[in-house]
């Protein structure tokens, strides 16, 4: 791997564009984690247990889309760079199937059902296409590791911006339509939705024009990618990192998801605010743990900070099942939310930067870095961690025999709403504790990596 005769840190405009993309996706991926099971279920007319399966399904193909798109982008060779040109090629078909997921058919049951597997998983494929080799771009764009926590932390700075507007979106339209997007006609989730596709191809395409690649990996041998796969599956690292990587974002999903439920059915009509702003709010609170992802992990290390985003929410999220649906048991909520989302702010960076770790261990130890490979499976780990949430959320939901558009649900089914704004999100964060306990790069073992990376570069 050699470097290009560039300044070894990028400019403030650079780390802008680069989290430019960022907040592309997370304006899309929000929507999807939070909106998408009550509109499979209240909008679109789908059962609940269908629409699980429907998520559930949808990952089997993303574990084979993902490595392969991996694959792909790390062999990909144009003027532009090995992974910046998805941006550009992309952007417009992201935009247009996002639309068409939030398109409701007129149709009969099974055509619609069949219509909704269709555009899902069009959009899961447009999504890897351009989500995993910008992730992987962070490993070409420099080859120092506190650079790389530094793109992370803009990176995740702009996707919660991302966040924030689609959140902010979303609750001008629950504003329109009266407190709840499940009541809203399909025509009005196509137009919103619409709106932000329109946000998102622009930004892509500024990412694309704002950022560059810097770090060039050795062309790929003909016939390596028997080895890359080998090196991949043989990492250590890399599987507890994906580990602890579903760990935390099964509990996002789950709680985010379920949080439009819990707004409508246990708070009721009267909540003191909409499901929208307690999202956005979240929102906020993960982009200010953002600001503070470089100084805590540079001060005990980015396991360390990892581990210690999971204990919390583990333990925080647990407490909701115990408040009071009274004033004070909301603004408990409320308080509530803004933790965990400043440990899950605080954390998001440093996923990133440590998948980055995972390839610069890969390089040392089998001679192949596979950056694109070992990024995509961040990215499988994002979307089989919030399809998997998704799943188990509309399962519960099935089993506690939730009906969809009823104004009053059983106790049962309120339980089970109950349990997954609390204990059922929290054994995400236990499952990622128990692969974080075990990872063995730790500070020292990454400054001991780039060290003798360093050496082997310059001998070539």
């Amino acid at each position: 791997m050699n470097l290009t005769n560039v300044p070894a840190k990028a400019g403030l405009s650079e780390k802008i564009g680069y989290g430019f993309g960022d907040l592309s996706s997370s304006m899309f991926w929000k929507i999807f984690s939070y909106y998408l099971p009550i509109f499979y279920s209240d909008v679109f007319g789908l059962k609940p247990q269908h629409a699980a399966f429907l998520l559930l399904v949808t990952k089997l193909y993303d574990a084979v889309s993902d490595p392969v798109m991996g694959i792909i982008a790390d062999r990909t060779e144009t003027k532009w760079g090995k992974y910046r040109p998805y941006l550009l090629w992309i952007a417009l078909p992201f935009a247009i199937v996002g639309v068409m997921s939030f398109f409701t058919p007129n149709w009969g049951y099974a055509a619609k059902h069949l219509y909704a597997y269709v555009t899902y998983l069009l959009m899961m494929t447009v999504y890897t296409a351009i989500n995993v080799p910008y992730g992987a771009m962070l490993g070409v764009m420099t080859d120092d590791p506190h650079e790389k926590s530094v793109f992370s932390s803009y990176r995740m700075f702009f996707a919660y911006i991302g966040s924030f507007l689609s959140m902010g979106i979303f609750a001008i339209f629950e504003k329109q339509v009266g407190g709840s997007v499940g009541n809203a006609a399909p025509g009005q989730w196509t137009a919103w939705v619409g709106v932000i596709a329109v946000i998102c191809l622009i930004f892509f395409l500024l990412c694309f024009a704002m950022t560059r690649e810097r770090v060039k990996p050795e062309p790929k041998e003909q016939g390596s990618i028997g080895k890359d796969i080998k090196a991949l599956v043989s990492n250590g690292p890399w599987w507890l990192l994906l580990g602890g990587s579903i760990g935390i974002l099964l509990f996002n999903s789950i709680r985010g998801g379920s949080a439009a439920y819990y707004f409508s059915n246990v708070l009721g009509t009267n909540a003191l605010l909409t499901c929208a702003v307690f999202l956005l709010v979240g929102e906020l609170a993960q982009w200010l743990g953002v600001v503070f992802a470089v100084p805590i992990s540079d001060r005990i290390g980015k396991k360390a900070t990892f581990l210690s985003v999971l204990i919390v929410t583990a333990l925080l999220s647990c407490i909701v099942w115990f408040l009071p649906n009274t004033p004070g048991g909301f603004w408990t909520l409320m308080v509530l939310q803004v933790l965990i989302c400043i440990a899950i702010g605080i954390n998001s960076p440093m996923l990133w930067s440590m998948f980055a770790d995972v390839a610069d261990y890969s390089e040392l130890k089998h001679g192949t870095s596979s950056t694109g490979l070992i990024f995509s499976s961040s990215s499988m780990a994002q979307k089989f961690g919030g399809a998997f949430g998704a799943f188990l959320l509309m399962q519960v939901l099935a089993w506690a025999g939730y009906v969809a558009g009823a104004d009053v649900q059983s106790d049962g089914t309120l339980s089970a709403i109950k349990a997954l704004m609390s204990f059922i999100p929290a054994i995400g964060s236990l499952i990622g504790i128990v692969c974080l306990a075990f990872y063995p790069l730790t500070t020292k073992k990454v400054k001991e990596i780039q060290a003798e990376l360093e050496v082997k570069r310059n001998q070539k």
